[in-house]
């Protein structure tokens, strides 16, 4: 298990990168959904993205913070689906390989 910092806290590359796109009923305008809506757009019927990450440069309108600085997410308690599962190390402990590359890393 790794015992290293977080990254996560200065990096925000993952945020400035993917489309963070995820089934609507996790929106705050579907009962029980929790992102807030004011963050999101309509993708098609049935998704939705974080808004700022369906265009080019993506970048996540929760997003706070200079990339590769310091970050934050304006949402972190009610972020989606999508951004709870990326991580930078894998359940069983092995590096994210798409986090590192997005880093310009080697994992350890």
């Amino acid at each position: 298990m790794n015992t290293s910092p977080n990254p996560c806290m200065s990096c925000g590359a993952c945020c400035a990168y993917y489309r963070i796109s995820f089934y609507w009923g996790e929106s705050s305008e579907a009962p029980g959904g929790f992102v807030p809506i004011e963050f999101t757009e309509k993708v098609h019927e049935h998704m939705v993205c974080m808004k700022g990450t369906n265009s080019y440069p993506p970048r996540c309108a929760a997003l706070r913070g200079e990339v590769g600085k310091q970050v934050s997410c304006a949402i972190y308690e009610n972020r989606p689906s999508p951004c709870r599962e990326f991580n930078v190390y894998e359940l069983d402990g092995t590096p994210n390989s798409r986090c590192f590359k997005l880093r310009g890393v080697t994992p350890p």
